[in-house]
């Protein structure tokens, strides 16, 4: 952990095995099923949860517990009044301590991390390696669909402006003193490949660090601190502002996580994304 400036917001698995009681669990894992009709289809990782989780764990699912389902875009913020109840139903307090994983891509979890620190909560962590890791390690696990905690008292006291509209980003095309950030792969970016959320490409101006490059293939750990600002710095996001985006505002989760970890303190998050802006065509889009 040593090169992080906020090393608190990572936790470890052994630490983890050894103080699960004193933390809520989120399960976070979400699978995106590729459909080329309208572009994928949100499946709930339920099912990857009752047949194995970390024990004392709770399914959190990410596309309607802590999204607003009354957008007809997925995976949008929720109303302040509406995070801090699916909270409480979790559990959860303002100085509960909450680990969130997946048994899927990390960024699952960086999601509901973001989430959590976007509505004043800073007592939050992501596991380092996830489900693999703990897995992969023998650490205990339980099956079936879990047990609710008793009702916590979790109410939003602080609401941080860390998300972003459609005009924000546009307003940052060709301003140098920004950063715009994809986080999707690099297929996607460059509009050869990858699933499409409208027209394919990036928005205009904007530089490419794929949520999965920061992580180890291996281990499904995040990469050393140095290695990350390394790569984060290559693109120019360590000392300008920073609007993280993806498809839907969750693989950007991972980018704006790791940032943060670095003590980089502007970073936000276009929840939107390219659901929003690739489906739009007077904003601008590149390829190539």
């Amino acid at each position: 952990m040593a090169g992080f400036t906020h090393p608190e917001f990572l936790v470890e698995t052994g630490w983890l095995d050894q103080h699960a009681g004193d933390a809520v669990v989120l399960d976070c894992t979400t699978h995106l099923i590729p459909d080329p009709k309208i572009t994928y289809v949100v499946k709930p990782g339920r099912q990857d949860f009752e047949k194995g989780h970390i024990p004392g764990a709770q399914f959190c699912d990410v596309s309607r517990d802590v999204s607003d389902t009354s957008q007809k875009l997925n995976f949008m913020r929720q109303k302040p009044a509406d995070f801090a109840a699916a909270m409480r139903r979790f559990g959860i307090g303002n100085d509960t301590k909450v680990v969130t994983y997946s048994t899927a891509n990390p960024w699952w979890a960086t999601r509901v991390w973001w989430l959590l620190r976007s509505f004043g909560h800073d007592n939050a962590a992501v596991l380092n390696g996830g489900w693999q890791k703990w897995v992969a390690e023998g650490r205990p696990v339980e099956t079936g669909p879990g047990t609710a905690r008793p009702a916590g008292d979790f109410v939003v006291r602080e609401e941080r402006d860390l998300m972003v509209g459609k005009d924000q980003v546009k307003a940052a095309i060709g301003d140098a003193g920004v950063c715009t950030l994809n986080a999707l792969l690099a297929s996607q970016h460059t509009g050869t490949g990858g699933n499409s959320y409208g027209r394919p490409g990036r928005i205009a101006g904007s530089v490419n660090l794929p949520a999965a490059q920061l992580l180890d293939p291996a281990t499904n750990t995040f990469l050393p601190p140095d290695e990350l600002r390394q790569r984060l710095g290559a693109v120019g996001a360590l000392d300008r502002p920073v609007i993280a985006y993806c498809g839907g505002g969750i693989a950007a989760s991972a980018d704006a996580f790791v940032l943060t970890m670095l003590g980089h303190t502007d970073v936000r998050i276009y929840d939107a994304s390219l659901s929003e802006w690739a489906k739009d065509e007077s904003l601008p889009m590149e390829v190539g």
